[in-house]
């Protein structure tokens, strides 16, 4: 008879299957996104009471097939994410459960109605939402508009707050646009205690980078 794989075994198992399924992605939802969500996930579920390898599973698959590179399909990470965990036969609650981590973990324009909550959601989701800013979430934001092929800036452009679903979807606007769109607005929609802390900090720095940025291109930093 098989000895059941340990949580640790399918954690390690998970690493590998990402690794090998993000090869080639963008370079802002690549494998590197996911490690740096799963250390931060990690990082946070220290404070909270939660279920440490669901929330491990859910950080590390929260992105196996980002509905933007999938035409919009928001079905595809879920069932890549399920036939992998009943591969390793984990029990049908934590699948679930993760399965319900990727569904309702995106920001989605932020003008709907969440349908499912748990701590480790609001754990993972804090994570996610930590390397959408900052230095890495400029960096992220800037590498994902040149992949689209988006401007960086045009002042003619202004930013849309308070979009739908479909039109946060289906935006093409400039890049800077994102930061008033959704990066500026995750400092206040963390749902843990270290996620705010973290957050700040991070917040701070786009702040003080598009102060520059403007200064820059108005041509305004001149001594």
């Amino acid at each position: 008879m098989k000895t059941p794989a340990t949580h640790r075994e399918i954690i390690l198992q998970t690493i590998g299957f990402v690794k090998s399924e993000l090869q080639s992605a963008e370079g802002g939802h690549d494998w590197w996104h996911i490690e740096r969500v799963w250390k931060n996930a990690v990082a946070i579920a220290k404070s909270e009471a939660v279920d440490l390898f669901v929330v491990e599973l859910g950080a590390l698959l929260h992105d196996i097939a980002d509905s933007k590179f999938h035409h919009g399909d928001e079905t595809i990470g879920v069932q890549k994410a399920r036939a992998f965990l009943e591969g390793l036969y984990v029990e049908e609650s934590v699948i679930g459960h993760v399965c319900e981590i990727i569904s309702n973990i995106s920001f989605k324009g932020g003008n709907f109605t969440r349908a499912f909550y748990s701590p480790e959601l609001a754990v993972v989701q804090d994570a996610d939402r930590l390397d959408a800013i900052g230095a890495i979430g400029i960096a992220r934001a800037f590498n994902y508009g040149g992949f689209k092929g988006r401007a960086m800036y045009d002042p003619a452009v202004k930013p849309m707050t308070g979009m739908t679903k479909e039109q946060y979807k289906n935006s093409t606007a400039p890049t800077v646009n994102h930061f008033y769109e959704k990066l500026l607005l995750l400092k206040d929609r963390m749902n843990t205690e270290t996620g705010r802390k973290m957050a700040q900090r991070r917040h701070l720095f786009m702040e003080q980078y598009l102060e520059q940025f403007f200064m820059e291109w108005e041509g305004a930093d001149s001594a």
